[in-house]
C-alpha cells in the first residue's frame, strides 16, 4: 500500500469537533486509512503544521468556462446582463476558448481548495477534458436553452444535452458523473421538459436547473400556469430525489416544503445573488425543513470569483439577514454547506474526514495575522479564512496542489492562454 500522510495539522472531523491528528491516506484506493496518531513510514507527506485539515471545499454550481467573462459586464440586473451582454459572447465561444476558460477556472478552484464542482455550460466534452487533465471531481452537464429556437434547434439541445449526460458520465476514472441540465424554467420549453426528462430517468440521470432566482422568473410562470415555479416543475417531473437546483432564492413555504418532500437540494449562490441584486435565499428555512444545501460561485462572470471559502463567509452573513436572526445560518452550518452538503448534492461520497471516506482534502493554513487568534477554528473557517490561505488541494489521495504550487497546470501559461481565448471571442462576438 502506498500511503500519503498529513501530518502535524488538526483535523476537523464530522461532527464539527477539531482533534490534533494525521490523516493517513491508502493512494492506490484514493481513501482515508486512519485518523489519529502520526504515521509510521508514509511514502509521501504534507506538511500540516499551523493548518486545519478540512474535507475538500464543494462549489454546488457554477459554469467554470465563464472565467473568460470574469468583469466584462457588471453592475446590471439578471436579464439585461444575460440578453445584452453575456449570451452574445457566448454565442461566439469556440470549444478551444471553453476548454482555456475552464482550465483557467480549475486552476483558481485547485488554489482555493475545491476538490469538487458543479457545472452547467457548452462544449461540455471540453470542460471534461480539462477536468481530467485537473484531477477533480465533477458533475457536468451541457445548458439546454430553448427560447427563441424553433423547435428542431430546440430538440437538438435537447438531444445534445441527453447524449453528453449518458456518454461523459464515469469519465474519467469515475471522476466525472452528469445530469441533464435545462437552464431554467423560463428559458426551457415546459412541453419539451415534460417530454425529455422522462428520458433521463430511463438514462439514470439525475437533473439540474436554474430555479426561483429572480421575482421576474416566478412571476411569468405564475401568471401563465397558476402554479409557483416549483409546482410547475413538479407537474413535469423535474423534482425527484438527487435532483438539485441553483439558487431558490425567492421560495415560498409550499416549495421549501415540497423540495424537503421530493430530496430535492439546493445550490446557494450568495455572492452572484448580491450582485445581480436578485435577493437572498432563505437558507434558514431550508436547512430547517430538512433540506440538503450547498454552496455555489455561480460563473466568475457574476461573482466575480470561484472562491469557495469567499462563498462561505457570504452564506453565513446573508443567512443571518434573511431570518433577521444573528444565530440563523451558525459557523457549523455553512461550513458543513461548503463541504458536505456540496458533495451530498452531486452525489459524491466525499465530505467527512473519517476511516474509509475519499481522501479529498483541503489544509488551510492558520498561521496568518487574519486568523489569530485561533478561539474558535470553525468560527475562523467561516467568518475569516480565504481561499489563499490553503496551503494543499489533494482529491482521491492524489496530490494536486503542495505548498501553494499547482501540480497538474503551469499557471502561467494557464492564463496567458485564458487571456487569449477571451479576447479573441469578445472580438468575435463585437463583429
Amino acid at each position: 500500500m502506498e500511503t500519503l500522510a498529513i501530518s502535524g495539522g488538526h483535523v476537523l472531523a464530522p461532527d464539527l469537533t477539531v482533534t490534533e491528528a494525521d490523516v493517513v491516506v491508502d493512494r492506490e484506493r484514493g481513501r482515508i486509512v486512519s485518523v489519529g496518531d502520526p504515521a509510521d513510514g508514509p511514502d509521501e507527506t504534507l506538511d500540516a503544521d499551523g493548518c486545519l485539515v478540512v474535507p475538500g471545499l464543494v462549489n454546488a454550481h457554477c459554469h467554470v468556462a465563464m472565467t473568460l467573462l470574469r468583469g466584462y459586464a457588471d453592475d446590471k440586473p439578471l436579464d439585461p446582463w444575460l440578453q445584452e451582454d453575456i449570451w452574445p459572447v457566448e454565442a461566439a465561444l469556440e470549444p478551444e476558448d471553453v476548454r482555456a476558460g475552464a482550465r483557467l477556472g480549475l486552476l483558481e478552484m485547485i488554489r482555493n481548495g475545491v476538490t469538487a464542482f458543479g457545472d452547467m455550460y457548452f462544449h461540455v466534452p471540453e470542460v471534461a477534458a480539462a477536468v481530467e487533465e485537473a484531477g477533480l471531481r465533477a458533475r457536468l452537464g451541457h445548458g439546454i436553452v430553448t427560447v427563441g429556437k424553433d423547435d428542431a434547434d430546440a430538440r437538438a439541445d435537447f438531444e445534445e444535452g441527453l447524449a453528453v449526460a449518458r456518454e461523459l458520465d464515469g469519465a474519467a476514472d469515475g471522476r466525472i458523473r452528469t445530469a441533464l441540465m435545462p437552464h431554467s424554467l423560463t428559458t426551457v420549453d415546459g412541453d419539451l421538459l415534460a417530454e425529455f426528462v422522462p428520458r433521463a430517468r430511463d438514462a439514470g440521470v439525475p437533473v439540474h436547473y436554474h430555479a426561483n432566482e429572480t421575482e421576474a422568473e416566478v412571476t411569468p410562470i405564475v401568471e401563465e400556469h397558476g402554479a409557483r415555479p416549483l409546482e410547475y416543475a413538479d407537474d413535469r417531473g423535474l423534482l425527484a430525489a438527487g435532483d438539485f437546483i441553483a439558487h431558490g432564492v425567492h421560495l415560498d413555504g409550499a416549495e421549501i416544503e415540497l423540495l424537503a418532500d421530493r430530496e430535492v437540494g439546493v445550490a446557494h449562490c450568495p455572492a452572484s445573488n448580491m450582485k445581480l441584486a436578485s435577493g437572498i435565499a432563505p437558507v434558514q428555512r431550508l436547512l430547517d425543513a430538512g433540506v440538503t444545501v450547498g454552496l455555489g460561485t455561480d460563473g466568475a462572470a457574476s461573482n466575480n470569483d470561484l472562491d469557495v471559502l469567499d462563498e462561505l463567509r457570504d452564506a453565513a452573513m446573508v443567512g443571518k439577514l434573511a431570518a433577521d436572526d444573528a444565530s440563523a445560518v451558525p459557523a457549523g452550518a455553512a461550513v458543513r454547506a461548503a463541504t458536505g452538503g456540496g458533495a451530498d448534492l452531486l452525489g459524491f461520497e466525499a465530505g467527512r474526514i473519517e476511516e474509509g471516506a475519499p481522501a479529498d482534502l483541503a489544509v488551510v493554513d492558520f498561521e496568518a495575522p487574519h486568523l489569530t487568534p485561533a478561539h474558535d477554528l470553525v468560527s475562523h473557517l467561516a467568518y475569516a479564512a480565504r481561499g489563499s490561505d490553503v496551503r494543499h488541494t489533494v482529491v482521491g489521495g492524489d496530490v494536486l496542489m503542495r505548498d501553494r504550487a499547482v501540480v497538474p497546470f503551469d499557471a502561467g501559461a494557464v492564463r496567458r492562454e485564458a487571456e487569449r481565448h477571451a479576447r479573441a471571442a469578445i472580438d468575435r462576438a463585437s463583429e
